[in-house]
């Protein structure tokens, strides 16, 4: 299967997916076509609540394309590759409606950045998180923001040190990632229809209103994400993270 974006409108729910065939890990292109989906779809006016989940049963996304990291080979084009996951969370930031995310499985590096960025997130017991960015000599500096928001800088440096470890499903509830966590697909799936069906249910004008309280204090992303991924690409030239990269060519 190709990679896509695609999204779907039905009583007021927008249903925006994402897939990419490696494990859904994201190149620029489908990152860029996220980021615009998640603006288009967020600024019509049927839509009252937003539902963003990846295609297939397995990982939710496994981050960036490693393929394409493995490419740079100067600041800039390091600057823009970071930005990609940077582009996406301020999409939803900026976002009118509440996204609810649908954690199917693993998620890694950016994903985490992702389910993060949410505004109410539901998983299933397979939805272990990590952030490996420490093991190629770069850190999770575009990331970090959103995930130290949702669960404090004790979880988040807790995980980005300890970048060789997949962290549970139930402990990244307990530390307020997600909100609940399902056995299986089919009763997480059943349960994000319900409650977004309930969400469609509320004042629109007030949802906005408590989306612009939940993320007071944001305003200074758009620079904050392109300082911080302008970091990382500076550290991908490193003649550490070089060699590492070798050993996954």
């Amino acid at each position: 299967m190709e990679a896509y974006v695609k999204h779907s409108i039905e009583n007021n729910i927008a249903t925006i997916e994402f897939f990419h065939p490696e494990q859904n890990s994201l190149p620029g292109n489908i990152l860029a076509q996220l980021a615009q989906t998640i603006t288009e779809v967020g600024n019509k006016e049927e839509v009252k609540v937003i539902v963003l989940q990846s295609g297939g049963d397995r990982t939710f996304c496994a981050g960036a394309s490693f393929k394409e990291l493995i490419a740079i080979n100067d600041a800039a084009s390091g600057k823009v590759f970071f930005s990609g996951f940077a582009n996406v969370i301020n999409a939803m930031r900026k976002c009118p409606k509440f996204i609810i995310g649908r954690i199917q499985g693993k998620t890694v590096g950016g994903g985490v950045g992702i389910a993060a960025a949410t505004d109410y997130c539901m998983a299933t017991k397979f939805a272990a998180v990590k952030l490996s960015e420490l093991n190629v000599g770069i850190g999770p500096f575009v990331v970090s923001p959103a995930i130290e928001r949702k669960m404090g800088v004790s979880a988040m440096s807790q995980i980005a040190i300890d970048a060789n470890t997949f962290y549970e499903a139930s402990w990244a509830k307990d530390k307020g990632l997600y909100a609940s966590i399902y056995d299986s697909i089919e009763a997480m799936d059943e349960a994000v229809l319900a409650f977004a069906k309930h969400l469609c249910t509320y004042n629109p004008e007030a949802m906005l209103e408590m989306k612009k309280v939940f993320w007071r204090g944001t305003d200074d992303w758009d620079t904050l994400l392109a300082e911080r991924a302008a970091i990382s690409g500076r550290l991908v030239l490193s003649d550490f993270t070089k060699e590492t990269l070798k050993k996954f060519k």
